[in-house]
């Protein structure tokens, strides 16, 4: 995997950005998607040399205020901004490698939040999108489809390397995405067990997974998937709540995101798969 995340993720952010965004002109020559390097230069105040320096990896000890200056320039959001400044720490040696420490306990309360959500689907995941615990409903929707079959099952895993997973996920793409996203996002950080997973399923997935990492951004916290079901398609919506403590495990619940969705889980016994 690359050793050089702030330069890559500082090149993918000013790629994404439309040139019309900060006030320059958009057309059909540009052969650079987003902003070339000089216009971004030019509203950062920074040198194009040395922001070429940065990108490539030539200089990864930037100061805060440069960063600050490409962090305005890019309208970073507050996510990323956050995830600028913890890659600017693994850079400088700030991040140590394995921390925190993969866990697969999950605390008596969040056991009983869990329960309490029974008919939601919900799922716990750590930082190797294992999956720690989950609700009822949320086995009754994917269970069928084999990704509780491992121990502990492995949300990214199972994604690229189950074929039975796109049809449970009829937006694979998406949810692969988010899943690659999660795995590059602990890497750049100094995760070992996340940098590990990434080569193994470069490995044993090859483009399928690498295509998805290679470009991976921040994963979303918030949004919409779309599941299977023998009725009709769900649209679920979900949240990603970062439990407190330093086992870095997050809770995702869905809810229904569409009228359809809410009338097919109305009824717990109708979620059940053939």
């Amino acid at each position: 995997m690359g050793n050089n995340e702030l330069g890559a993720f500082l090149r993918a952010r000013r790629e994404a950005v439309p040139p019309e965004a900060v006030g320059f002109p958009s057309g059909a020559r540009r052969r650079t998607p987003g902003l070339r390097r000089a216009e971004l230069a030019t509203v950062a105040g920074v040198s194009v040399d040395y922001l070429t320096r940065l990108e490539q990896g030539r200089d990864r000890r930037p100061s805060t205020e440069i960063l600050t200056a490409l962090a305005d320039a890019l309208s970073l959001s507050p996510d990323e901004r956050i995830h600028l400044h913890r890659l600017h720490k693994a850079e400088a040696g700030g991040v140590c490698a394995g921390v925190p420490p993969l866990s697969r306990t999950l605390r008596p309360t969040v056991e009983a939040m869990l329960a309490r959500l029974a008919h939601t689907p919900a799922v716990v995941v750590n930082q190797l999108t294992e999956i720690l615990a989950h609700t009822p409903a949320y086995a009754r929707l994917l269970g069928p489809f084999g990704l509780l079959d491992d121990d502990p099952p492995n949300l990214s895993r199972y994604l690229f390397t189950d074929p039975r997973a796109r049809d449970a996920f009829p937006g694979w793409t998406e949810v692969a995405a988010q899943r690659a996203a999660d795995l590059r996002a602990g890497a750049a950080l100094g995760d070992r067990h996340a940098a590990h997973l990434g080569d193994e399923l470069s490995l044993t997935a090859g483009t399928t997974f690498t295509r998805h990492y290679a470009n991976a951004m921040l994963p979303a916290r918030i949004g919409t998937e779309r599941w299977a079901h023998p009725e009709g398609e769900l649209l679920l919506a979900y949240e990603t709540l970062t439990l407190a403590g330093t086992e870095d495990q997050r809770l995702i619940v869905y809810v229904p995101a569409d009228e359809a969705t809410t009338a097919l889980l109305a009824e717990p016994t109708r979620t059940s798969l053939p």
